[in-house]
């Protein structure tokens, strides 16, 4: 399995769509916590999944079980919180919620994966850090007996 975190922020949809064509991507996951508001452009919910099903034929998931909590992503977004605690304090709830395992679980007949989440030029986004916990997860992941 490959795995790519994307923005849905301050891009185009050329190079949004380019990017999935490029890494072959069957599976868009989406775990961003607000993708319905008028900032998210073409990458709302339902005009991201009607997008990837016809540009790319890939499958569109939006999954809250992904996305950070909303005090922790509001304090983040407002600096009370830096950037490396706010990747701790993800890294944190996601094992909590056993966010990992349900991945694999849900997900892991996919062979490449981009996870939607909000960078900007100014702030990172918990989907990077989704990534890197994954791909440490996932030499576990390959070798359990299906």
């Amino acid at each position: 399995m490959k795995l790519h975190d994307i923005s849905a922020y301050q891009t185009s949809a050329e190079h949004f769509f380019e990017r999935l064509q490029a890494w072959d991507v069957d599976l868009v996951l989406d775990v961003r916590l607000h993708n319905t508001n008028q900032l998210a452009g073409f990458t709302k919910e339902r005009d991201l999944d009607y997008f990837v099903r016809e540009i790319e034929h890939a499958t569109y998931v939006h999954d809250p079980e992904f996305s950070p909590k909303p005090d922790d992503l509001s304090a983040y977004l407002h600096k009370t919180m830096s950037w490396e605690d706010y990747a701790a304090a993800y890294e944190r709830d996601l094992e909590a919620r056993g966010a990992v395992a349900d991945f694999f679980k849900k997900y892991g007949s996919y062979h490449s994966v981009a996870i939607v989440g909000t960078a900007t030029d100014k702030r990172k986004s918990h989907a990077e850090v989704l990534v890197k916990v994954l791909e440490q997860a996932l030499p576990d992941y390959l070798t359990q007996p299906s």
